[in-house]
C-alpha cells in the first residue's frame, strides 16, 4: 500500500487526489486542511436566511484547459452547474466602463457554488480529509524498510503518517514557511523554500454587498485592466442561477492589490463602506452606497503574480529535485497563473506524475 499525505485541500489537491484514486488504487490518501472548507480561494458561502449563495473568492471556472473542461463536464456529475452568459466589461483608473473583454470562454459555477468542484472531486475518492488541522512541521525520517518517509505534526502536537509521498498545496509564502521549519536534512529543502518565497503575491480584500432591488446592467463583471483603481473586480452574483432571489442584487467587490495590502487590517466596516462607494461610482448607481446586508473576507496571499523559478542559475529545478525525494508542490503558483482552471490543471499533472513515480 502506498501512503500519500497532502497539506491543503485546494483545487489542485482535489484534482491530484482524483487522479491518484484511480491511477494508484492501493493508495491511502490523507488530506490535512487548516480551514473548515475545501477548494482554497475558490470559496463559497451561504446565507440561508436570505437564500443567498455567493462565490466571494474565485468567481467562476474558465474553459481554458481541455482536460479541465472534460473533467467538469464529462467526468464529474454536472448536475447543478450554471453558466454565466453575460459578458465581462472593463474599467480603468478613471472608473469609466467600456465593453470589449473577450467573452467567448465559458464561465461556470454551480447552484451550490464553486466549492462543489473540490467537494465532488474529493467525494468520488476514498481519501480521508481532516479539516481545521493546521500542519506546523514537516519531518523526513529514515525507515528500516524503505529509504525514508514523511511525517506531519499539527499545531495540537498530533503526528500524521508516515507517508511515502507528500503533496504540498498551500500558497507559495505559506509553503515556504513550512519548508523553512521543516526537519528535512537535504539541500533541496532550502532551494525549494527560496524559490517558493520568491513567488510574488497579490493580497485581495473582498466586500459582498446585498441590495433589495435588481440592477439592470448588460454585464456580469467589471475588471480593472490598468490595475490603477482601488477596485480590481466587481461581479453580480444574480447572474448565476440559484444564487440570488429574483428582484435582488448581490455584488462581489474585490479591491486591488495595493489597496488590499494597505487596508488589510483596517476596521472591516470602514473597508466595506469604502468599497461600496467605489462600486456605486463605477456602476453608476448611488443606491449601491447603502447595502442592506454585507459580508467580507481578506486573503493575504490571494493571487500569484508570477511562477516559481524552475531554472535557477545556481542549480537544478527545485520542483523536480524535491519530487525525486518524494515531496511535490502543486497549485496555481506552480502553474504560474492565478486562476482556478490553472490550479486544477496543475493538480491533474501532479497526480499523473506521482502515479508514474510511486
Amino acid at each position: 500500500m502506498t501512503t500519500i499525505g497532502i497539506i491543503g485541500a485546494g483545487a489542485a489537491a482535489a484534482a491530484a487526489t482524483h487522479v491518484l484514486d484511480s491511477a494508484v488504487p492501493d493508495a491511502q490518501v490523507t488530506v490535512l486542511e487548516k480551514s473548515g472548507g475545501l477548494c482554497g480561494r475558490a470559496a463559497t458561502r451561504r446565507n440561508d436566511e436570505r437564500d443567498l449563495v455567493y462565490d466571494y473568492g474565485a468567481n467562476y471556472l474558465k474553459s481554458d484547459d481541455a482536460r479541465v473542461v472534460d473533467l467538469v463536464t464529462e467526468v464529474l456529475d454536472d448536475e447543478g452547474m450554471v453558466e454565466v452568459t453575460e459578458p465581462v466589461h472593463t474599467f480603468e483608473e478613471s472608473g469609466e466602463v467600456s465593453s470589449g473583454r473577450d467573452a467567448d470562454e465559458h464561465k461556470w459555477s454551480y447552484r451550490m457554488g464553486l466549492t462543489q468542484i473540490a467537494k465532488r472531486l474529493f467525494g468520488g475518492t476514498d481519501a480521508t480529509i481532516h479539516r481545521r488541522t493546521r500542519v506546523e512541521t514537516i519531518r523526513r525520517e529514515e525507515r528500516d524498510d524503505r529509504d525514508s518517509a514523511w511525517t506531519l505534526v499539527d499545531t495540537d502536537g498530533d503526528s500524521w503518517g508516515p507517508f511515502d509521498v507528500l503533496l504540498v498545496n498551500p500558497p507559495a509564502p505559506q509553503s515556504a514557511e513550512l519548508l523553512s521549519d521543516a526537519e528535512w536534512d537535504s539541500p533541496v529543502r532550502e532551494s525549494l523554500r527560496a524559490a517558493a518565497a520568491d513567488v510574488p503575491y497579490r493580497a485581495v480584500w473582498t466586500a459582498v454587498l446585498h441590495y433589495p432591488f435588481a440592477l439592470d446592467r448588460p454585464y456580469y463583471g467589471l475588471v480593472n485592466t490598468d490595475k490603477e483603481h482601488e477596485v480590481g473586480w466587481i461581479s453580480r452574483e444574480e447572474c448565476k442561477a440559484g444564487h440570488v432571489p429574483d428582484g435582488e442584487s448581490l455584488l462581489v467587490v474585490q479591491a486591488g492589490g495595493e489597496w488590499s495590502a494597505e487596508r488589510y487590517d483596517v476596521d472591516p466596516a470602514d473597508n466595506v463602506a469604502e468599497l461600496a462607494g467605489h462600486a456605486a461610482e463605477i456602476v453608476g448607481d448611488d443606491r449601491l452606497l447603502d447595502p442592506d446586508w454585507t459580508d467580507h473576507q481578506g486573503w493575504r496571499y490571494a493571487i500569484p503574480e508570477g511562477e516559481i523559478d524552475r531554472d535557477p542559475a545556481d542549480g537544478e529545478d527545485p520542483v523536480d529535485a524535491a519530487a525525486r525525494e518524494g515531496l511535490y508542490v502543486l497549485g496555481d503558483w506552480v502553474a504560474g497563473e492565478g486562476r482556478l482552471h490553472a490550479a486544477l490543471a496543475n493538480g491533474l499533472d501532479v497526480g499523473e506524475r506521482v502515479a508514474r513515480e510511486v
